[in-house]
């Protein structure tokens, strides 16, 4: 490959140089630069462009923004490769807190700097809010409430998702958010309900429509989305066992809609106390009665009232789906009423997880139970729960060597 170095400017040259050939026409390419600096600069810049279009990591210099090929990775690539709940919390990190900052830049000008000082401004100052009733020539925007480290954490990860696709797709040479860190976010304390705290919530909760989702969540780790998906389907009564295969979704664009599982382990079949397994019976006949007419006290064959294959466990009163944010806003709601701490419906989850570690059941079988990807995220969410062994572990050892160490 060949090229020249022009002189435009006292300071200022044209690099031309032969790109190889274009795949689709067969013609030859040629391209051109602008560099600014002394002659043996602009030899040398000329020099490293030919070698990276021998190598094929040319980028051709372009005009586009951060903005723009944003735009274009959320339509081509994040709205394909991810759910649409992700894509919704994905496109408001970056509209809130990404384009009003370094969308105007090139992308190719992006630097690590540039992210770094980003973050730093979002944990200052957070996201730019433009005047409600602002014309055109309003004056610059206002800034509103700093994030947390956390938020920043979730902004980053998603520039670093964003970033990989573009050297992936020959945009830029390199994901400048591999250099710039995001600021470490303290680790938050998870929610555990003390036994006199169950035992107090489902007494007060009993009678209520939230009472056997609860109850549902504590005995199982299930979680909210995956409560409110579940069908009668997947509920063997008899062998005392659940089957978890599907969770349900909410966003603003799309409304309600069922999903599986993000992995393999999601997908799993869950054992029943037996307790739950009566409270799920009572449940499951008060449905057929209200689905055959029978007032409750008329005494009928149950078994000859089949529920719709696709029945779910926790509908709304018209057998619709529940909404996770409205169910989510009758807990906090109910908990108010009746006078019980403020706790999430997440927390019967940790709680369920929290009571199987104190049991010291191994890590593995708790990962399999939670629906986690792997054991390695049960450890990094309740790694701190699992008691220090290390004098068992001498015991052992003890028992298995102690005779041999010993010396007579």
């Amino acid at each position: 490959m060949s090229g020249h170095v022009r002189r435009r400017g006292k300071r200022s040259w044209e690099l031309k140089f032969d790109a190889g050939t274009d795949p689709l026409t067969g013609k030859r390419l040629t391209k051109y630069a602008s560099f600014k600096g002394t002659k043996r600069d602009a030899e040398k810049k000329l020099a490293e462009l030919i070698t990276a279009a021998e190598k094929g990591d040319y980028v051709d210099p372009s005009k586009t923004t951060v903005a723009q090929f944003l735009d274009r990775w959320e339509l081509d690539w994040a709205a394909v490769n991810v759910g649409p709940k992700t894509l919704e919390r994905y496109k408001e990190l970056l509209r809130k807190h990404v384009r009003p900052h370094v969308g105007a830049l090139r992308i190719q000008k992006l630097q690590p700097a540039h992210l770094v000082e980003l973050y730093a401004k979002l944990l200052r100052e957070g996201r730019v809010v433009r005047p409600r009733h602002a014309g055109k020539d309003a004056q610059p925007n206002e800034h509103r409430g700093a994030l947390a480290p956390r938020t920043v954490g979730h902004v980053h990860r998603v520039v670093h998702k964003a970033l990989v696709v573009a050297a992936e797709w020959g945009v830029v040479q390199r994901d400048v958010a591999d250099v710039a860190k995001p600021p470490k976010a303290q680790s938050v304390e998870i929610e555990i309900l003390g036994e006199d705290q169950v035992r107090s919530l489902l007494q007060k909760l009993r009678g209520r429509g939230l009472y056997p989702i609860a109850a549902l969540g504590l005995a199982t780790g299930m979680r909210r989305a995956e409560l409110l998906a579940l069908r009668w389907r997947d509920i063997d009564l008899d062998g005392g066992k659940l089957r978890v295969e599907q969770s349900i979704e909410q966003t603003k664009a799309g409304g309600l809609r069922f999903k599986s599982p993000k992995t393999k382990h999601g997908r799993r079949t869950i054992t029943l106390p037996a307790s739950v397994v009566a409270e799920l019976r009572g449940i499951r006949e008060k449905r057929q009665r209200l689905t055959a007419g029978v007032p409750d006290g008329v005494v009928v064959d149950l078994t000859l009232i089949k529920l719709p294959d696709d029945a779910l466990v926790f509908p709304n009163w018209d057998s619709t789906p529940r909404s996770p944010n409205a169910t989510t806003k009758e807990w906090v709601r109910t908990l108010s009423q009746l006078k019980l701490p403020a706790v999430s419906l997440h927390a019967l989850r940790h709680t369920h997880a929290s009571q199987l570690i104190a049991s010291g059941m191994d890590v593995l079988t708790i990962s399999r139970r939670l629906g986690h990807g792997s054991p390695t995220i049960t450890l990094s969410v309740y790694g701190h729960l699992f008691s220090n062994t290390d004098d068992r572990a001498a015991q052992v050892i003890e028992a298995a060597f102690g005779k041999a160490l010993t010396t007579e």
